[in-house]
């Protein structure tokens, strides 16, 4: 294909993030200085975006977005053909920046984004947007933030919850559309599971506090395996307790457990409780027992629309090794919904002003 319009701009946000790192950078940077204070303020808009998970976040954005991978990523598709379309961006809060990819999606394939944010996550993006302008001008009339009815699109990216996802195909289903709602991520131990994969799994856990449908909030493990050294090697994560929204989540699940009579474990800063759902609270690790990996994999091959991610190591095709959870590759789409395909692959259709 020809080489996307755009592509710099976005190694060049690439870059920003990475250099973000170095000691004198906020000091000689304007951009810098600015992300630096949009950082401070989207800690104070939302408690559970705390320096730490941004750092991450923005360490693993820098590290994705550069010209070889992006141009390797963009080379699957064709260019899309006809006008450019607008599409119609409806984004989540749960973990920072997790609307930037279907962001990104929708500008490197020709089209222009209407982005509708959520409430706990209005800073960061604008500011990302603002930096791509200022480094593609032509990216100025391509990305639109609105707090209103969303008008005059031809297709949609929504993302929420299972009863916003109703909503979602009720208002949005007459336009091609992509709606995602609750999914969750599960880690299946084995006897072989080694005390390194098992702090691997900690990132997987505790990384933006288990918000994320990446985050593993359910275990399956071998009957008899020691839970114990499970709680070891998630030990150095007891740092969470620094924070006084998940030891809110933490005492008030801790006291809902004991008031029923559940039975729990708990290591001081993590509660597992054995569950069949795979959704669990902030501070709870639900687990489940199994004989048969075989029968589990068939299990799970019936309910993947409940799941995300399957952490585990020589389980299934499909795994992800344990720690690398929260580190998708451009490539990794949610819901494995290929976002880049459904976009190239929009036909030209009469829009309607006033869905």
């Amino acid at each position: 294909m020809a080489y996307p319009k755009h592509l710099q701009a976005f190694v060049k946000l690439g870059d920003l993030f990475a250099k973000f790192f170095e000691s004198d950078t906020t000091n000689s940077d304007i951009w810098a200085k600015k992300l630096e204070n949009c950082m401070s303020e989207a800690t104070i808009q939302n408690a559970w975006f705390t320096k730490e998970n941004l750092l991450y976040v923005l360490k693993s954005w820098g590290t994705l977005l550069n010209e070889k991978d992006l141009l390797d990523w963009q080379s699957q598709y064709p260019q899309t053909g006809g006008h450019t379309k607008t599409i119609a961006v409806v984004m989540a809060g749960n973990i920072p920046l997790v609307g930037f990819h279907d962001f990104l999606c929708v500008l490197l394939s020709g089209n222009r984004v209407l982005a509708k944010l959520s409430s706990n996550d209005t800073v960061l993006l604008p500011f990302i947007g603002e930096f791509l302008i200022a480094n593609d001008v032509d990216l100025k009339d391509k990305i639109e933030f609105t707090e209103g009815k969303m008008i005059g699109f031809d297709a949609v990216i929504a993302t929420g919850s299972n009863n916003t996802g109703r909503y979602f195909a009720y208002y949005f289903g007459q336009y091609p559309h992509i709606i995602r709602r609750n999914r969750n991520s599960v880690a299946v131990l084995t006897h072989d599971t080694t005390e390194t994969q098992l702090q691997g799994l900690g990132n997987d856990v505790f990384r933006y506090f288990g918000l994320g449908c990446r985050s593993v909030s359910k275990l399956f493990v071998p009957k008899g395996f020691p839970l114990d050294a499970l709680f070891n090697a998630l030990f150095p994560w007891k740092t969470v307790l620094e924070h006084h929204k998940y030891v809110n989540n933490y005492d008030y699940n801790k006291a809902v457990y004991l008031m029923s009579d559940s039975k729990i474990l708990d290591n001081g800063f993590l509660i597992l409780k054995e569950d069949s759902n795979y959704g669990s609270p902030i501070a709870t690790l639900f687990f489940e027992y199994y004989d048969d990996k075989e029968n589990l994999a068939k299990r799970l091959e019936a309910e993947a629309e409940a799941i995300q991610c399957i952490v585990s190591k020589g389980f299934m095709d499909s795994e992800i090794p344990f720690g690398q959870t929260q580190s998708p590759k451009l490539s990794d789409y949610a819901d494995g919904i290929d976002t880049m395909k459904f976009l190239c692959q929009l036909e030209d259709a009469p829009r309607e002003l006033n869905p």
